[in-house]
């Protein structure tokens, strides 16, 4: 099999996908890389010794010899850069969240219809394995059918990865509750089987905002920016980007377009870092401990009691093929979009649960900064809605 050549914009955090395409021999390479910052291109060239890199998308996008392009740059740049490359008739995959407005996700959507370029959303947690868990338990009816779906997001990290560069600023991301949350906001439509219809959140920036220590505009971030056991308690935090303007905690309350009711909470300055999920149905009740490999889900479905710690069932959240990136979810969202790129088809991440996980994520965010109002989540386009669930074909 030839190898795909992969272009790639962006070489940040998440210029890990980069090195993740990379499989010379075994069906793609890295060929191509554009950053704007020289040290992401220095970096990038070290990494990427035989590929092409610039400091001008124009030259991968346009680049006739680019079978694919991975877009991974900072979220208000994905709408103008995806339209651009789509028509250039190159497949795309765009890293989530899709853009940071509803406006800018449906002209992203709209060009891919147009051009009939083939469109991918980078939201790997459809491939973790503690989330195909408990989505192959739900599908089996463990719970019966699903009434009501709460997630709590403990952000241990939140201090280093999000208020220390451009994600602290909502002119870059809207928000968290857009930025960080659509990931579990798409989890959970995928869960409970419907989209967001109305929303209504509250928020505050409890702990960062209080924090003098800012780095001067310009000052690019500290070495030791992120360490794995360092910068605790959270006001030990240091250099952090100089314009703060987004919460730091979150709560979300959401009504579906099949009536499942769900709530999500989001929190940077916990002392751990992991995701809990509790669903439950009509004939039970599902919730993971941990959310890595070896961690466990455990199903309550069989009789009525008081607390008991022991449920009706275990379930052992498997080990990864791949265990880089995200607990291996990563090399399987690449398979799937290469897959994508050469055969088209369905794909178990969807444009259309991106566009709508931004969509609820937002609305959510403008009722945090009205007082908590509720909003109603403004649906797609039918025209776009049947072409993607077509598998992207007319």
């Amino acid at each position: 099999m030839t190898d795909l050549r992969i272009g790639a914009l962006g070489y940040g955090l998440r210029g890990s996908l980069a090195h993740v395409a990379h499989r010379p021999g075994r069906g793609s390479r890295l060929t191509a890389l554009a950053d704007p910052d020289p040290r992401a291109r220095a970096a990038a060239a070290e990494a990427f010794s035989d590929a092409a890199i610039t400091g001008d998308h124009r030259k991968v996008v346009e680049d006739p010899d680019i079978d694919a392009l991975l877009i991974l740059t900072p979220d208000h740049t994905h709408a103008d850069l995806a339209r651009e490359a789509m028509r250039s008739s190159k497949p795309v995959f765009v890293e989530k969240p899709l853009d940071i407005s509803v406006e800018r996700c449906d002209a992203i959507l709209r060009t891919a219809y147009e051009t009939g370029s083939r469109l991918y959303v980078g939201h790997n947690m459809r491939h973790m394995p503690v989330i195909r868990l408990m989505r192959d338990l739900i599908e089996r009816g463990a719970v019966g059918r699903v009434k009501t779906v709460w997630i709590r997001h403990f952000v241990g990290y939140g201090g280093d990865w999000y208020f220390k560069d451009w994600h602290a600023q909502r002119e870059y991301t809207t928000g968290l509750l857009l930025q960080k949350a659509a990931h579990d906001i798409d989890v959970l439509h995928w869960l409970a089987g419907g989209y967001a219809r109305d929303v209504q959140a509250m928020g505050d920036l409890m702990v960062y905002g209080d924090n003098p220590h800012r780095r001067a505009p310009g000052e690019p971030k500290a070495a030791d920016w992120y360490t794995k056991d360092g910068h605790w308690p959270p006001h030990t935090q240091r250099a952090l980007n100089p314009v703060i303007d987004i919460e730091d905690v979150s709560l979300l309350n959401m009504r579906l377009d099949n009536g499942v009711l769900a709530a999500y909470q989001q929190c940077h300055f916990t002392p751990d870092y992991w995701r809990n999920y509790t669903v439950i149905g009509d004939a039970g009740r599902l919730e993971n401990f941990g959310d890595g490999p070896g961690s466990r889900v455990k199903v309550w479905n069989a009789r009525r009691s008081h607390y008991r710690e022991e449920p009706d069932e275990i379930h052992e959240v498997p080990q990864a093929k791949d265990d880089s990136g995200h607990g291996g979810a990563d090399p399987l969202l690449m398979d799937e979009f290469l897959r994508f790129v050469r055969e088209g088809g369905t794909t178990d991440t969807s444009p259309v649960a991106a566009r709508m996980a931004v969509a609820a994520g937002y609305q959510a965010t403008m009722s945090l900064r009205d007082g908590g109002t509720p909003r109603r989540v403004e649906p797609l386009d039918p025209e776009l809605a049947a072409y993607f669930a077509a598998g992207q074909r007319r």
